[in-house]
């Protein structure tokens, strides 16, 4: 079996056998939530996409340091250098202090993520937390003379880089277009030229978010955060760093220039990007009122969708697309989702069932596997790895059936792999034997109630409504046994 793992870096634009930096050990970087409002969707997905990463990598054994940091400041309107800071806008909002609303987002996503069964990463840095590594940072990055300090706030000199080393290798942009598709924008008079980002910005007297700096009390840009987490926890190289696709210009173009100005090389060997979700055809946007919180599809509370959808329905739903492709949410998508997943559900059910024979007939077991492994080293391609669990399901109910057979081996085998693929490298969860164990609480709650009726009616010698409802309950297969100490029923 070839086990050698293929991604698709965004780097260069073309797949790349895997080669870790140090054998059997992964780093990665993903790029986490500014944490300002709920966790959106299209979030999610990244998260969801990156959390199947996370997983196939350690199902294949390397031991994987996964960091995804929270953006708690320095994320400015319009991913701007200009501006009001989002989480310090919430708080003036709702007249609350920031850290509150960082506390309060910062739960929220986690819970999220808790009920698509994501994994928690190994280290999930703060940016607040690490505001003297970016000190060092900027100070590293002015020794190199890439930096400029202008009124208190500190600027990335793009165009002076650029001289030394290539910007725009990520994104594919040229600097020449850049300058010439950039006007001066007002409030930006103190950068030396419009390409150049904010490494430290100077805090107005009313904003709540400043740290003392040797430039001034201010706070950190939004690029060098990331740049600042990955380094400490990483290194100065590391192996995978991923994100959105929105994220690739200039958030991640930036953080390589931040990286290269100082350490003259590359910080990352593989650049993974998800692609965005869409809702309905459309982007997802609150402005529009196209958009939908994930609890709001859990509890069916929302006026897009006719019923509810659970969290694993919509984790099965995601990954049925390639992490790369973009994926529409609608109504008859996820309905054809929930169906699916389903039957992969009660295909595992009957595995425990199933009849031993002498001999396996009718599978190639070992293609099989093969075919599922290829699947997920070819780029992690879900879609795929999940068309051939529906073939194993097709095996499974004909053995059911008594059309084919299978011998023990094969079948712990087939119950092992269909397992692992399911639980541990798709993260999904059985939820219907909690659906039975919720709606079997609910029966014997109906069946009591209904008993303490019949006894009332059988104290007030109301004999006719007793008997029918022994009798309607005998058909249900419900037997009633009566005694001196009251009534019990037991389901045949």
């Amino acid at each position: 079996m070839d086990t050698s793992l293929v991604l698709y870096n965004s780097l260069n634009g073309k797949k790349e056998t895997f080669k870790p930096i140090i054998p059997n050990n992964v780093g990665m970087y993903v790029c986490g939530p500014t944490v300002y409002s709920k966790v959106h969707l299209g979030n999610c997905r990244t998260f969801i996409s990156f959390d199947l990463i996370f997983r196939y990598l350690q199902h294949l054994g390397y031991n994987v340091r996964y960091v995804r940091n929270i953006t708690d400041v320095g994320h400015l309107e319009n991913d701007s250098d200009e501006g009001e800071d989002r989480i310090a806008k919430k708080a003036r909002l709702e007249s609350i202090e920031p850290m509150e609303v960082v506390q309060r987002y910062t739960v929220d996503f986690r819970n999220t993520m808790t009920q698509f069964n994501a994994l928690v990463p190994s280290i999930e840095p703060t940016a607040t937390g690490h505001i003297l590594e970016q000190i060092e940072l900027i100070k590293d990055i002015i020794k190199k003379e890439y930096a400029y300090e202008v009124n208190g706030s500190v600027y990335f000199d793009v165009i002076k880089f650029n001289k030394d080393i290539p910007y725009g290798k990520l994104s594919g942009r040229n600097i020449k277009d850049l300058i010439h598709n950039t006007r001066s924008l007002e409030g930006q008079s103190d950068k030396k030229n419009p390409q150049d980002f904010a490494l430290w910005k100077k805090a107005e007297p009313l904003h709540i978010l400043r740290w003392p700096s040797p430039w001034s009390d201010g706070f950190p840009g939004w690029h060098l955060e990331c740049t600042a987490m990955s380094t400490k926890y990483l290194g100065t190289q590391f192996d995978i760093h991923g994100g959105g696709m929105d994220l690739k210009f200039p958030h991640h173009e930036c953080e390589i220039a931040q990286a290269e100005s100082i350490h003259k090389k590359s910080p990352v060997n593989y650049w993974l990007h998800a692609n965005m979700l869409t809702l309905n055809g459309k982007k997802m946007a609150k402005s529009t009122g196209n958009n939908i919180l994930p609890a709001e599809m859990f509890s069916g509370e929302n006026s897009l969708f006719k019923k509810s959808f659970s969290p694993m329905v919509v984790r099965f739903f995601m990954l049925q697309a390639h992490y790369r492709s973009i994926v529409d949410l609608s109504e008859s998508a996820l309905v054809a989702s929930e169906k699916g997943f389903q039957r992969l559900i009660q295909g595992l059910s009957k595995i425990d069932t199933l009849t031993i024979g002498d001999k396996s007939t009718g599978f190639d077991l070992n293609l099989w596997q093969n075919k599922c492994y290829s699947a997920m080293n070819d780029d992690f391609n879900s879609p795929l790895l999940i068309a051939h669990l529906f073939d194993a399901v097709k095996y499974i109910n004909s053995l059911a059936n008594g059309l084919q057979k299978i011998n023990k081996t094969d079948l712990n085998k087939l119950s092992k792999l269909m397992n692992s693929f399911f639980f541990d490298v798709l993260g999904l969860l059985n939820t219907e034997k909690t659906q039975t164990e919720k709606g079997n609480q609910k029966l014997d709650g109906a069946i009591k109630l209904i008993l303490e009726l019949r006894n009332k009616a059988r104290s007030s010698k109301d004999f006719d409504t007793s008997d029918l409802i022994r009798n309607s309950l005998s058909e249900l297969n419900i037997e009633i046994n009566d005694s001196l100490e009251g009534s019990t029923f037991k389901i045949n």
